[in-house]
């Protein structure tokens, strides 16, 4: 459970981190200077809070490598295997779905914008 909400903020964090440096980078040479100083102050709080959780995910991984090896002790190699599996592709599947989820938002906007045009 702690490993899907570290691995989701992260996901959270990062997605935000990008979206405000693009605000950042599409802002013109005439925005107002409070505009970029509001997306910088933002940015600066996202890279911290990304470091933060960061942090939290190296301290989930030595949790999780510390009840691995309890689990080692009371599974047969078989199960053992099918239970590092499991943690392993568990992030990656986190990661997946969480992308899948926002290519649908965005095609969802796009067809909405689409639709508005028309």
């Amino acid at each position: 459970g702690d490993l899907d909400k570290v691995v989701n903020l992260l996901l959270s964090l990062s997605g935000r981190l990008a979206r405000v440096e693009a605000a950042l980078g599409s802002l013109g040479p005439h925005a107002p200077a409070e505009d970029k100083l509001a997306l910088r102050e933002k940015q600066q709080l996202l890279v911290a809070q990304l470091e933060d959780a960061k942090e939290l995910k190296e301290h989930v991984g030595r949790r999780e490598e510390a009840v691995g090896a309890m689990v080692a002790r009371y599974l047969p190699t078989e199960h053992l295997q099918d239970y590092q599996h499991f943690v392993k592709m568990k992030s990656a599947l986190i990661a997946e779905q969480r992308e899948l989820e926002e290519k649908i938002k965005l095609g969802q906007e796009q067809l909405r914008c689409l639709r508005e045009s028309l």
